[in-house]
């Protein structure tokens, strides 16, 4: 088994009109054991940026904090909030800087423009090479089964409710047939005006 599917889970993020979700599972596993039913995989970083990490677990808590520590860095130098394009070239370059040795992660990015309220989602791999697609993007360990889901699911300019229709319906799919993700699912739906956060129960075996 890889380094990378070694304690599962899976990580998704859409775009809408002005909105974006990201969705996770909540399952933390050794392989197939199971160990834990609540982790948490995505993490506010600013009002509306939020970051997702799939991978080896405490390489994820590792990057989270190196995160956290350029963030407050940006925001003290250059006194204004953090846009999710910053964010992302901030993690790429993090990757990037330890390519021989990488983090087995894999960081997604997804959030709104503080100013514009346009959305931004990415993906990035190992080493921080960024994917940023206008409708939706997926790592880890049930990424193969998201993407064919996703693209009958997702539509342009779709509103907060139907776009956090779209990532649940789509998150749910691919935690019923990825054994290493699972034990419900918690979806983050970003709009202009508010964070809205609903966990939604799955597959519990």
């Amino acid at each position: 088994m890889s380094i990378m599917s070694y304690n599962g889970g899976t990580v998704l993020a859409m775009a809408g009109n002005e909105c974006v979700c990201i969705a996770t599972d909540l399952r933390f596993g050794e392989q197939m054991t199971t160990v834990a039913v609540d982790q948490k995989k995505v993490h506010k970083i600013s009002d509306k940026v939020y970051v997702g990490l799939a991978g080896f677990a405490s390489d994820a808590k590792t990057v989270l904090e190196k995160i956290n520590f350029r963030k407050g860095l940006y925001e003290l130098r250059e006194n204004r909030k953090l846009k999710p394009e910053v964010l992302a070239t901030m993690i790429s370059n993090l990757c990037y800087q330890h390519r021989f040795g990488s983090f087995f992660t894999e960081p997604l990015v997804a959030g709104l423009d503080p100013i514009t309220s346009k959305p931004y989602i990415c993906a990035m791999d190992t080493i921080g090479c960024i994917a940023a697609p206008r409708d939706f993007v997926a790592v880890g360990t049930g990424q193969e089964y998201l993407l064919g889901v996703c693209e009958t699911f997702w539509r342009e300019n779709m509103n907060a409710d139907d776009l956090f229709e779209a990532t649940a319906q789509s998150i749910l799919s691919a935690l019923e047939r990825d054994a290493a993700s699972g034990w419900g699912a918690v979806v983050y739906t970003i709009t202009k005006d508010n964070v809205n956060v609903r966990t939604i129960k799955a597959r519990m075996d």
